[in-house]
């Protein structure tokens, strides 16, 4: 029998709306849903991948338990007596910090891992929390909490308004961008061009997006703050700095004037390897658009100054007056978004709150560095217990994890370690239990997270496309067992955790004066909700206390589930719109422009003018067919351009002696790798970029395909060392690395200096 079936694809961050073709009860096709309200029938090749990543062979279907030293197939209730006898104990003995729980990345792609790590999280009362954040983005929601007082306040360039776009470290046209939820990012780029807009990109390779820009400019990677800060410099001398409608909302413009003193572009132009006058036209540009945005990524925030660049963008957006406004950068307002308070002052954002054991890293937004975890396991120390035992879900660190050998080993030492992850890969084949989510047709689908960084408010929700085998468990239901077993419920009702969120959300919502049920019975309240299970449930609820959503009768034409259910293409909410004040939650209740973390970093940056790092600087790359370490064992997105090859410029191959195709070893502080060289002038001089997420050879995993072709994990050439010192992100780009053929002795140290870049030369790394 066949039939179609709609679904949001969460293989990336653009959600782009499918519909699956169904044939005996399993997906056999994909293609974009022209209906979706958002995506419009946009795909990608991932989404049209849906069907071999939904029936991969090597996915586990039933849990795994570790018995005589090997992992064998086992029931869910025998997988989940298993944590509870281990877990518990470890925290009654030794303290619940002592469990690490690891967090990945397709954990916002799912509602499960939404919905149910908060209550894991507090239910164990572990401050030994580690997610992909520290690897990735953690600076842009620290540069945002210190700003706006909510690290989740992060403005999205406003795409289908802007007239000029500026864009750092991001190749949107292979990531489909990121922390920038856009369907068809590279048709929008493509219509800012067609109705007269400009596109600058700022990037150390030419990738896709550098070859569609009108400007390319190929800085040294890892000065970005400098350059962004010679912009805001040049804002000041010029006297081209406009807050307009922003100006009430400011504070520290004089004291962030005096701050940014000597980061002229005449300064930094040897640094960044940009010319001076390339700098001042960039400034320039910006302010004189009618309308701008600057956008960063991952290139400029897995860098030493991280925090500092994305502070830096946010401070040019301010300075041109094109934060919260059309064609600028706006925050964008989700449905499950809380009842948005009164504006007003909050509690602000705070850094350091505690620290980690060992090296004394502080924990931003509730985080320690995930390049930390190893040390936490395998050293010892007199403050505190190691970390004993380990929950991961959908994680993989030995990849993804700076000096991923020692990580390996330190997660072999632990007494227990749980994997939630539908593939045994290079973390889970540690773990003493592994409890397989099913596919992702046999799941439902709202984005929570990448809705409050969507290019258009909108709300979608897609129900399962297909039903659950009789082996397998909702994600969402491990993820509840899993909050029981270790919080010394095990064998309640997973619907308990369900209903104690919705209890306690409702308890808090009625004491809230602002909020539409205030002074209501909230048990009242909570039998008013729809919904086949706790989490559709949960749905609900959101939706119903959200900016747009009923209020429980308050708001009667507001959204709830049943509504949302009957538009199953989506409901639009219309374009990004102005907020502010109301999303600030900073002490003074305004933008804070020079927060004294900022101020305090401020002369490490001074410092970094005067740097000339020796050799070729490291760069990663991302590819369209590919998201981290997800999909290598999917055929079809390992062809083509995505392969793991390390690309340098035809200046830099022949100096080596490097030819094209032959094997070269790289050396970094964390280790070495060989891998195939790809001479390319996409990358300028000086420069060499390898992808990561790949190095699938190591024993005991059940990746069939990804084995096949491996590659080399780039993250073994680090050490774990460098971390940006305000937000404990691990400095990934732009780390200096010793190349040579394979077949020669050792790596001789790559010194020649890499001549200047022009606005138009060779570029990008993307995110």
């Amino acid at each position: 029998m066949s039939r179609t079936a709609l679904r949001i694809c969460p293989l990336c961050e653009a959600t782009c709306g499918l519909t699956l073709s169904i044939d005996d009860g399993r997906v056999t096709g994909a293609r974009g849903d022209r209906d979706d309200v958002f995506s419009k029938g946009f795909i990608c090749p991932k989404g049209a991948a849906f069907a071999a990543v939904d029936n991969d062979p090597d996915r586990l279907r039933t849990p795994l338990v570790r018995r005589d030293g090997e992992l064998r197939e086992a029931t869910w209730d025998e997988a989940f007596d298993a944590v509870a006898e281990a877990i518990r104990p470890l925290v009654e003995r030794y303290g619940p910090h002592t469990v690490g729980i690891v967090l990945g990345n397709p954990n916002v792609h799912t509602m499960a891992g939404a919905l149910y790590p908060p209550v894991l999280i507090a239910g164990l009362g572990t401050r030994s929390l580690f997610t992909a954040s520290t690897v990735d983005q953690m600076p842009k929601h620290v540069s945002s909490g210190l700003l706006y007082g909510d690290a989740y306040a992060i403005p999205v360039p406003d795409l289908d308004r802007t007239g000029h776009l500026l864009l750092i470290g991001a190749n949107p046209l292979e990531s489909n961008g990121s922390l920038c939820t856009a369907p068809d990012f590279p048709g929008r780029l493509r219509a800012l061009k067609a109705r007269g807009g400009t596109l600058t990109v700022i990037d150390p390779r030419r990738t896709r997006t550098a070859r569609l820009a009108d400007r390319h400019v190929a800085i040294r990677p890892g000065t970005d703050a400098l350059l962004l800060a010679a912009m805001a410099t040049v804002l000041f001398e010029e006297d081209l700095v406009e807050l307009g409608d922003l100006a009430p909302h400011v504070q520290g413009l004089d004291e962030l004037r005096t701050a940014l003193h000597g980061f002229t572009p005449d300064a930094v132009a040897p640094a960044c390897d940009v010319e001076p006058g390339t700098i001042r036209t960039l400034a320039r540009e910006l302010a004189a658009a009618d309308s701008a945005a600057v956008y960063a990524r991952i290139g400029s925030c897995t860098v030493p100054h991280g925090t500092l660049a994305g502070w830096l963008v946010d401070v040019l957006n301010i300075l041109t007056g094109n934060l919260d406004r059309p064609g600028g950068a706006l925050f964008p307002q989700a449905a499950t978004d809380r009842t948005p308070r009164p504006a007003g002052p909050g509690h602000g954002f705070a850094l350091g709150r505690w620290h980690s054991r060992v090296s004394r890293h502080p924990e931003a937004k509730g985080e320690l560095p995930l390049s930390a975890l190893a040390e936490e396991i395998d050293t010892a120390t007199d403050d505190g217990e190691p970390i004993r035992a380990v929950i991961t879900v959908a994680a993989n660190p030995v990849l993804s994890a700076p000096d991923g050998e020692r990580l390996d080993k330190a997660l072999a030492s632990l007494d227990f370690m749980v994997s939630v992850d539908p593939y045994l890969n290079e973390t889970s084949r540690h773990a003493h239990v592994v409890l397989p989510p099913p596919p992702p047709s046999r799941s439902p689908h709202h984005d929570f997270a990448f809705n409050t960084l969507a290019v258009r408010n909108q709300v979608r929700y897609t129900r399962p496309a297909l039903p659950l085998e009789a082996d397998r468990m909702a994600e969402t239901e491990i993820m509840a067992r899993l909050v029981l077993a270790v919080t010394g419920q095990h064998g309640a009702d997973p619907s308990a955790v369900d209903d104690l969120v919705i209890g306690r959300t409702l308890a808090r919502a009625v004491r809230e004066p602002h909020s539409p049920v205030h002074g209501q019975d909230p048990r009242a309240l909570a039998a008013r909700l729809t919904g086949d299970n706790g989490p559709e449930r949960r749905l609900d609820l959101m939706l119903r206390l959200g900016p747009y959503g009923d209020g429980f009768g308050a708001r009667p034409d507001g959204l709830t589930l049943e509504k949302l259910l009957a538009h199953p293409h989506g409901i639009d909410l219309g374009p990004l719109r102005p907020r502010l004040p109301q999303p600030l939650k900073t002490v003074s209740g305004k933008v804070e422009l020079l927060p004294e973390p900022i101020a305090g970093d401020l002369p490490r940056l001074r410092q970094a003018i005067a740097e000339r790092p020796a050799g070729l600087l490291l760069v990663g790359r991302r590819h369209l067919r590919s998201n981290n370490s997800w999909m290598h064992n999917i055929p079809a997105l390992t062809g083509g351009t995505n392969r793991c090859t390390l690309h340098l410029h035809p200046a830099d191959a022949e100096r080596l002696g490097v030819r094209d195709g032959t094997p070269v070893r790289v050396k970094g502080a964390g280790g070495e790798v060989t891998v195939p060289a790809e001479v390319t002038d996409a990358v300028r001089p000086g420069v060499v970029s390898l992808p990561h997420g790949w190095g699938h050879d190591r024993p005991g995993t059940r990746l069939r395909h990804a084995a096949g072709n491996p590659g080399v994990n780039v993250n073994q050439l680090l050490d774990g060392s460098l971390l940006d010192p305000l937000s404990g992100n691990a400095v990934l780009n732009g780390v200096p690395v010793e190349v040579s053929p394979a077949d020669t002795g050792p790596a001789p140290a790559a010194t020649a200096a890499a001549p200047t870049a022009s606005a138009t030369g060779p570029s990008g790394t993307g995110a």
